[in-house]
């Protein structure tokens, strides 16, 4: 009897964890289930995605290059208490834009922001989840206005009417506004200028969106002013896309043209295994340094001149102040992040990172006007220039620029190339050394001189 009573009693706790266990198994196969759907929507997501959060190894190099320290556009940054201040300046701007004397419906433009695809998907979805849509297109109509009409009244020249915005604002708020996670997408951009754009004038009715940004944000470019046609620009959308915001349309327009129909042969991009040499190096073993002053920021060659011998690297002029650094950080970030981009700019900067290993390189191009700065000395420059590519990877299989190091490599690795080098090393590598050598070589040929005079004076006296 009592062995019967124990008995069942151990049946039961069998099977109670029997069923414990199948409850746990099927609580932990539909959790990893719901989990994957999530991701797998997520990832669907993500292919919008063109404005993030600049991943932190790269912030940290020069964490003031990506975060505001003036003004918050859009939402990754909004509400933080050291960026109110310019929050009463946005939306002054904004009723500006709307004032009745203008004529700019403001019903319509919300009907419209209504409309367009939900702008939280141009954003890292963790960052955005937790607003709603009304108070994120409240957040873009606000922002948007600001940027529309200080876009507007820039090409005007309307700054010295405003009391709010000083002088030295201007050069702060642009740098600002082509931070990666200081961006709107241009889907709502272009869709109220679209609709408050009657304030142009009548002949500049022509002039797009695009056009403005690129004036508005030409001092940071710093470019040849042919070289940087929006124009251009929107004739390669065919093979580019369009610009999704502020920092893609400024990348955009300093993009070499790699239009595969004009490359004669050649393949847009392919592996670069090694960097270039230095330009100390390159000028050792001959190579020729040429301003290229008309051509895109990016459009480097490297060439034949004047026979077999002779080479020619031909850069276009760059100019390097302290803004330019936060231009060139931020593409990079971008070229990181977003996978829809060629690492072109990177492969730039990279090129420059080879180029320049010392003061004396950062000299040598100042002298053949390719580098111009105004950050104090050569030395700070090339800290500056090897930073910029810190914390960074050079992708080796998509190089726009493999044909021009390839080319420059091979030809310094050459015969000629290296006793060139080796002689200009150990006899002409300065001033001193090079009066050295010439008077060297000049005792030499008055030894000469002299010794043929003797030979000549011994067999006329013989004679």
């Amino acid at each position: 009897m009592g062995s019967s009573k124990l008995m069942s009693l151990v049946l039961r706790k069998i099977s109670r964890r029997k069923f414990h266990n199948t409850a746990s198994t099927s609580n932990w196969r539909d959790s990893i289930k719901e989990e994957l759907n999530s991701k797998s929507s997520c990832l669907n997501e993500s292919e919008t995605v063109c404005i993030y959060k600049v991943p932190a190894h790269i912030s940290q190099v020069q964490p003031k290059a990506y975060k505001p320290s003036y003004i918050s556009i859009g939402p990754y940054h909004h509400g933080a208490l050291h960026l109110q201040a310019m929050e009463k300046l946005k939306f002054d701007f904004y009723c500006r834009l709307f004032d009745p004397v203008n004529g700019n419906n403001l019903d319509t433009v919300m009907d419209a922001l209504e409309k367009l695809e939900d702008p939280r998907s141009f954003y890292l979805e963790d960052e955005v989840k937790n607003i709603s849509i009304e108070k994120f297109l409240s957040m873009m109509l606000i922002d948007g206005s600001f940027i529309i009409q200080l876009l507007k009244e820039s090409e005007e020249n309307q700054f010295k009417h405003i009391p709010s915005l000083k002088r030295w604002m201007l050069p702060i708020i642009r740098r600002e506004l082509i931070m990666l996670e200081n961006q709107l997408p241009f889907s709502v951009l272009c869709k109220l200028f679209e609709l408050t754009g009657n304030q142009i004038d009548s002949d500049k009715s022509d002039q797009t969106f695009y056009d403005l940004a690129i004036q508005f944000f030409n001092p940071l470019l710093q470019v040849h002013p042919r070289c940087n046609s929006t124009k251009k620009m929107l004739v390669q959308e065919g093979h580019r896309g369009k610009p999704m915001h502020f920092l893609d349309l400024v990348r955009s327009s300093i993009l070499p043209d790699r239009d595969p129909s004009k490359l004669k042969g050649e393949e847009p991009r392919g592996t670069q295994p090694y960097p270039i040499r230095s330009i100390t190096e390159l000028k050792e073993v001959g190579v020729k340094i040429k301003n290229g002053e008309n051509r895109e920021l990016l459009q480097i060659s490297f060439k034949r001149k004047f026979g077999l011998i002779v080479r020619e690297l031909t850069i276009p002029p760059l100019y390097i102040n302290d803004h330019k650094g936060t231009l060139f950080r931020n593409m990079l970030a971008y070229e990181k992040c977003h996978k829809q981009c060629n690492p072109d700019v990177t492969t730039y900067l990279f090129f420059f990172d080879g180029l320049i290993n010392s003061a004396k390189d950062v000299a040598l191009l100042h002298y053949k006007g390719v580098l111009h700065h105004s950050l104090g000395s050569n030395r700070k420059v090339a800290k500056f220039i090897n930073n910029l590519c810190k914390e960074l990877v050079r992708d080796k299989d998509e190089s726009y620029l493999y044909k021009v190091v390839d080319d420059a490599n091979y030809y310094s690795g050459s015969f000629y190339a290296r006793k060139r080098a080796s002689f200009v090393h150990y006899y002409l590598s300065s001033w001193v050394v090079g009066m050295s050598t010439i008077g060297a070589l000049f005792a030499l040929y008055l030894t000469f001189i002299q010794t043929a005079s003797g030979i000549r004076w011994f067999f006329r006296r013989i004679e």
